[in-house]
């Protein structure tokens, strides 16, 4: 299945993404997406972000693969649905874009064994690990500045449930910018697949339903302005799809896009 939770009139709704493209909420009820204001599919009580988890996203870096997971949180404060605006924070010069297989936790758990993981995954869903280049460095470590700001965790549009992914460990991730293929990768590449996250971040903690394991953005970074529109697809989970709008601060606002940007198709 996949799940959706989602606004109407100012009431949220927990329910389902339907075949014909309607979301149906538990209480039977039926809405079109025109009809709904998206929210982010859970309600996390925490987020485990993974840095440098593909070892080409290292290398355009010009950083070294860590030796251990190097993990940071993303606040709960950050996420929004698919379609809300990320907000360009004023005064930043490079902001960009980071699509992510994003891991929902099913059941509470702690010590996990990484053959048992997917007896305590509820799903998957798209994450953009929004961030600000400007602050991720050694000073600046774990990167909470340049990843934690209002807006800057896009989750969506749906969790979609084990049956529903064919495989994890293979999933074709891209990111556009205004229709332009900016990233592509691939799950298969990933330094730590997701049984060896779930193992290792639950010996550290325990893991709550709804809770998020970021698992890792590949090659292909570029930088965002405002009136941009970021789109990322995932295999099988759809497309998460949100504008950048600059942040007007007293004396302040936001870098602006210089280049034409066409409409999405």
């Amino acid at each position: 299945m996949k799940h959706v939770r989602f606004l109407v009139h100012g009431e949220v709704f927990d329910g389902t993404l339907e075949p014909d493209g309607r979301v149906k909420a538990r209480s039977g009820k039926s809405f079109g997406v025109d009809e709904i204001t998206w929210l982010p599919p859970v309600v996390a009580s925490k987020a485990v972000g993974l840095a440098l988890n593909y070892a080409d996203h290292a290398e355009e870096l010009q950083m070294k693969s860590p030796e251990d997971p190097a993990l940071f949180f993303k606040p709960p404060s950050s996420f929004v649905g698919h379609g809300a605006a990320v907000v360009y924070p004023a005064g930043v010069e490079y902001m960009h874009y980071e699509v992510e297989l994003v891991v929902v936790v099913g059941r509470r758990c702690r010590r996990v064994k990484a053959e048992h993981a997917d007896d305590y995954i509820r799903g998957y869903t798209i994450g953009n690990d929004v961030t600000v280049r400007d602050f991720v460095k050694n000073f600046y470590r774990p990167p909470v500045r340049a990843k934690g700001y209002d807006t800057f965790g896009p989750l969506g549009p749906f969790v979609a449930t084990l049956d529903e992914v064919s495989s994890p460990a293979n999933l074709g991730l891209r990111a556009y910018v205004n229709g332009e293929l900016r990233q592509e990768g691939n799950t298969s590449r990933l330094l730590r697949p997701v049984p060896e996250l779930m193992e290792y971040i639950s010996m550290i903690m325990t893991l709550e339903p709804g809770d998020l394991i970021w698992t890792g953005t590949p090659k292909g970074i570029s930088h965002v302005f405002p009136g941009d529109t970021m789109r990322l697809e995932i295999d099988g989970l759809g497309a998460l799809e949100n504008p950048v709008v600059a942040e007007h601060v007293q004396g302040k606002s936001a870098l602006t896009s210089k280049s034409s940007k066409p409409a999405l198709s």
